[in-house]
């Protein structure tokens, strides 16, 4: 695998909680019958608990950490994040809050310019897989966001990791 996954890191999902990337306080909802997806840890929320709606800027953060410059391809939309701290990812493996039948993949380069994507209308986890290689296997791909197609919302990072030279 030349990527990784990444949810949103500890420290950001702290600082959304107090305010989000739109500027705003966190919208708390009841989650009577569970299952939202949870972009904080990659997983699902449990029947009852109260979960966190954010407004999220993927590239934004991802351009701070690594000096792109997204320009106009910076975005912001809503997630749903864990109220309280969690463990976050933790990772290896494909995230089952991954998964779906409706996706689409964006690939960036390190610059921060979106070079393409990909829709994906069915196979679940194996069609993620092989379309992430596929987009990777295009050197200058840095990063490929996922995302769902029903509501637009960010799903997951995934970054190139470097291959070390044996």
């Amino acid at each position: 695998m030349t990527y990784e996954i990444r949810a949103i890191a500890p420290e950001v999902a702290k600082q959304l909680r107090i305010q989000d990337d739109a500027g705003s306080p966190p919208r708390m909802v009841a989650n009577d019958e569970g299952n939202n997806p949870l972009r904080c840890c990659l997983g699902r929320s449990l029947p009852g608990e109260t979960i966190a709606l954010v407004s999220y800027a993927p590239l934004r953060r991802w351009a701070e950490e690594t000096g792109a410059e997204p320009g106009p391809y910076d975005e912001q939309g809503p997630v749903f994040i864990h109220a309280e701290e969690c463990d976050g990812w933790t990772g290896p493996g494909f995230p089952s809050g991954m998964w779906g039948d409706h996706r689409v993949l964006r690939a960036y380069s390190a610059k921060g310019n979106i070079l393409g994507g990909r829709l994906l209308t069915g196979g679940g986890q194996q069609a993620c897989e092989e379309t992430l290689a596929e987009l990777y296997a295009d050197p200058e791909v840095a990063a490929v966001h996922v995302r769902c197609v029903e509501f637009g919302c960010f799903v997951a990072e995934t970054r190139r990791v470097a291959q070390s030279e044996s």
